[in-house]
């Protein structure tokens, strides 16, 4: 059934040819900025303008190298997360790992009320209101990218497919993103532009987090349930024989054992740490703008590791590098609350625990590069093919034809009842999150117009935010212009046609809840709206 779909890169290259097409025949148009007198008061908005469009031909083989140039920082950030793991991956902790959270599964299956559940169930749940909760909280988007060679392998090992693994992770983000009760990077940007007090309308939009948790958990563990009960029930069932091959436990036996190698490297790590500690001996942890508090993180996370790392030592050296990889984590958390750390900062903190993980299982550095280039090429698809997809905004960029389809868009609101206009305030951004996946860019782009718009038509502002937030946050899922997605995808292995094919029905019921939710900000009186 799926031997004759076509590949990624056909599909992409395909949209490239389309958007290029659309150059002859949409007009040309841009907005920008004048500072007008609206009520005795100046303020700027956003003045549409037509121009010339610039048909696009030959550039169409140009726009991978354009795209290259323009995601290179997530390009670089796969090529390195995929070097790190692969040392990781070598080191067989990951495997040791499983088959430790595997044994914590049947323990607890032995209780006759979690078994009721199901303890898979139960820890699935979990994983994924976490990463739900990081996506909500502060945007978690690109960092996915890094745990899907986590829990990927996890999902397989527990009886499900890579689906279902990246689903665990990025797909739960993606709820949280589209829930956004304090991202910074969507409403708190929104928020500003339409002249709103910082994350108000916290009580309703919290509300609306929780349904679509419900729904896109509920479908998670639906489709993760008929897999396990005939894993060639699988969409992916033929590609996750490279996860199955991976880490196959089956047949192997571990030695435990601690070398002095993993000594000296906790060692290094703690030295490194205490020198962090006395550098930064206050951390000042963010969430949005609503909560701020200044403690001592990096001497607490310092002592932690030490403890963490003395009691795994003298178990293995496999769980040595487990600690390794949950203090990344820790610190991945931490640098992304308080210091602003983005994708440069992130790929910098693997990469180092890559290294550190070599150096742990007595690795050469000679060995530990064979490994690193190796994991480089194993992931090489996944980099190309996002630079491919930034090809697609190129083109509609230098076509000049962007923002004449959002002034298309933003026209057709008039004169329409306030439920008719929110919904098509959705419909425009869910249509424009196609072409500008960047959340925070769509937001400087789409908020001027749309916010004085809202006061022209008697909408409430608020309402326009939250119609820009959920059109922004679903189509993620879904979008080949995404570089997340395209990346994820690529990391686990998934052919994008059949990624579409599971997440369509997904799809159509989180937008058809992103109407429904829209409604209550227009005709009932809620908190800050």
């Amino acid at each position: 059934m799926f031997k004759n779909m076509p590949h990624t890169y056909v599909i992409v290259f395909s949209l490239i040819v389309m958007a290029a097409v659309a150059t002859w025949f949409v007009p040309g148009g841009v907005y920008h900025e004048e500072i007008q007198v609206i009520n005795g008061h100046e303020e700027k908005v956003m003045v549409y303008e037509r121009t010339e469009n610039v048909p696009q031909t030959w550039e169409v083989f140009a726009a991978m190298f354009k795209g290259f140039e323009r995601q290179a920082g997530i390009i670089a950030f796969i090529l390195m997360i995929g070097g790190a793991f692969w040392i990781l991956n070598d080191s067989k902790a990951i495997d040791v790992g499983i088959l430790s959270i595997l044994g914590i599964i049947k323990k607890l299956d032995k209780y006759k009320a979690i078994r009721a559940i199901g303890a898979n169930n139960i820890i699935m749940t979990l994983v994924m209101l976490t990463f739900s909760v990081f996506g909500a909280v502060f945007g978690m988007s690109e960092e996915t990218i890094a745990f899907i060679v986590i829990i990927v392998p996890l999902a397989i090992s527990m009886g499900y497919d890579s689906i279902t693994g990246l689903a665990m992770v990025f797909v739960a983000a993606g709820l949280g993103f589209a829930g956004a009760v304090l991202n910074p990077f969507t409403i708190g940007i929104a928020q500003g532009l339409a002249d709103l007090p910082l994350f108000s309308g916290f009580e309703y939009r919290l509300f609306c987090w929780l349904v679509i948790n419900v729904i896109g958990i509920g479908y998670i563990l639906w489709y993760a349930s008929k897999v396990k009960k005939n894993p060639k029930h699988s969409l992916v069932y033929e590609e996750d024989e490279y996860w199955r091959e991976l880490h196959n436990t089956k047949n192997e036996k571990f030695e435990h054992k601690t070398t002095p190698a993993a000594w000296i490297t906790f060692i290094l790590i703690l030295i490194a740490l205490v020198l962090f500690s006395i550098k930064y001996p206050e951390t000042t942890l963010k969430l949005g703008n609503s909560f701020s508090k200044t403690m001592p993180a990096i001497p607490i996370i310092t002592g932690l590791f030490a403890v963490f790392s003395i009691l795994s030592l003298r178990k293995s050296a496999h769980f040595f590098v487990l600690t390794i990889l949950g203090f990344t984590i820790v610190f991945l958390i931490v640098g992304v609350m308080s210091y602003g750390w983005y994708i440069m900062e992130i790929a910098t903190l693997f990469f180092a625990m890559g290294i550190l993980t070599g150096m742990a299982m007595n690795k050469s550095p000679n060995n530990i590069t064979k490994l690193f280039i190796a994991g480089a090429k194993d992931i090489m698809t996944a980099a190309l093919v996002v630079g491919l997809a930034g090809g697609i905004i190129i083109i509609l960029e230098d076509g000049n034809i962007i923002h004449t389809i959002l002034h298309a868009m933003s026209q057709s609101m008039k004169n329409m009842g306030n439920i008719a206009s929110v919904s098509i305030m959705y419909v425009i951004q869910t249509g424009i999150n196609i072409i500008i996946p960047s959340g925070s860019a769509k937001a400087a782009l789409t908020m001027p117009i749309m916010a004085p718009f809202s006061d022209l038509i008697g909408l409430s502002r608020q309402a326009t935010v939250m119609a820009f937030q959920f059109g922004d946050g679903f189509t993620n899922l879904i979008t080949p212009t995404s570089p997340v997605l395209i990346g994820v995808l690529g990391v686990a292995k998934i052919p994008y046609a059949k990624w579409v094919k599971w997440i369509t029905p997904l799809m159509i019921a989180l937008i058809i809840t992103g109407f429904l939710l829209l409604i209550p900000t227009v005709t009932m009186n809620l908190n800050g709206f």
